[in-house]
Parts: C-alpha cells; structure tokens; sequence
C-alpha cells in the first residue's frame, strides 16, 4: 500500500460518544439534525436508565457515576474522541455532581468528558453570560433547585417556567411552538440568555424564531452540549441558527 493510499484509508470523522437517557427520543436525532449534511462529525451512543425526573432518591440513583462510567466504557471501545453525558441532571444535583462524573470518565477511558450542565457553565463562562430565563419540562419545585444551584455558581435566574411533567418520555411530545409564548414572557426581563434546559425537549427548531422576535441569545441543552463536543474535539462549531452565541 502507497504511503497515499494508508492516509486515505485512516482518516475519519470526528467521532463523538453520547451517553442518552434511555427514555430520550430527542436528542440523538435532533443532534443530527443540528449536524445537517456534515460528514466530519458522527455521533455514536449509550443507553442507561432514566424515566423519572424529580427531586427524590429514586430518581437521583439514575444519575450514578458507576452506570456512567460503565456506559462511556462502552463508547471508549468505538475510539470516539469525547464522551458527553447528555442529560441536564447537574442542574438540580449541582455542578460538583457532574465534575466528578466527568473525571470518572476520563479516568477510566483517558477520553476528554463533559455533560450537558457543563457545557452550558462552559457557554455561560465563554460568551459573559451573567442572567437567564429559564424554560424546561419539569415541575417547578425542579425548577426552583436549578435555580438555587445556578445562583450558587453566579447565574441569576431573571424568571422561571415550568411545564409540569415529570415523565421523561413525556418531555419530547412537547410542541416546540409551545416554547414561544414562555420565552417572550421570559425575554421581557432582559436576561443575557433564554435557557432551554432539558435534552429531550425539541427548543432548538424554534431558537433562531425566538432569538429574532426577542432579541435575546437562546441556549438549547441538545445544541448546547453538541457545541461543547465539538470544541472539545476541534472540530468546526455550529451554524448560528442553533444559537447565535453557538456559531
């Protein structure tokens, strides 16, 4: 084999590893749709067992380190180049509780880790990022701990909605229309940024329509934790359609 034909034959895409709730129907196929007809970029999967989102042990115990750290395992087996738990579950447990499964992962893989609440901190920390609205498919008493946990990291919470669900398959039956009125109620506050906090709620079809009637950045999680994959890898970022701070 020519010296020509060994580089042809070893090149690939970028490889990124997700590790998906299991009830989420959203975010692997919205990814791709983010991703449009990129070919530098593949994303390869791993299911574990989420079906509740609440503020009780039961649910808590879905968000384990052990079950992540045998989940990116898996992935690590596929040679992708970042590992990503995307699911927003720091959000409500704390940002401690996601730095310590980002470094189980990479000790256990040697791959570069992030979840989906540290690639928003990375997002806030990146584009000055101060007060947000936020809109999600919890109940509220969920809400009210995301907030608590953000404003102990230094994001004010400008206004909160909460839709009331708590099953998570639920989350992607959501109309993403549905998210307009919210976030223009939201928007009249004048936050830095409208958060979408969730990765099985479709918020990014309509972003670029609420970031051009409000005037104001909106942050979708699956956007959001795909742009942070991205950077981690080296690869180019997002079309600013996604999230205008994303592109």
């Amino acid at each position: 084999m020519t010296q020509e034909q060994n580089t042809v034959s070893t090149q690939r895409p970028v490889r990124i590893g997700m590790i998906v709730p299991s009830s989420n129907t959203c975010l692997e196929p919205m990814s791709y749709r983010i991703l449009g007809d990129r070919e530098d970029v593949t994303i390869h999967s791993a299911r574990i067992p989420v079906t509740r989102i609440a503020l009780d042990s039961g649910s808590d115990k879905q968000f384990d380190a052990a079950g992540m750290r045998a989940a990116a395992e898996l992935l690590a087996t596929a040679d992708v180049d970042v590992i990503a738990w995307n699911g927003t579950s720091g959000s409500w447990l704390g940002v401690e509780h996601d730095r310590a499964i980002v470094e189980e992962i990479t000790a256990a893989t040697g791959i570069p880790a992030t979840t989906s609440t540290l690639a928003y901190f990375d997002a806030f920390e990146r584009f000055g990022t101060k007060s947000i609205g936020l809109v999600t498919p919890y109940t509220a008493d969920v809400n009210e701990q995301v907030a608590a946990r953000y404003e102990a990291e230094g994001i004010d919470i400008s206004g909160h909605r909460a839709l009331g669900l708590s099953d998570n398959e639920s989350f992607a039956r959501v109309r993403p229309e549905a998210l307009v009125g919210p976030s223009e109620e939201l928007a009249a506050d004048a936050p830095d940024a409208l958060v979408y906090l969730c990765t099985n709620l479709y918020g990014a079809p309509v972003t670029a329509e609420v970031e051009q009637s409000t005037g104001v950045a909106v942050l979708d999680s699956v956007a959001v934790t795909l742009w942070r994959c991205l950077d981690l890898a080296g690869a180019p970022l997002l079309d600013p359609k996604w999230g205008r701070l994303l592109g």
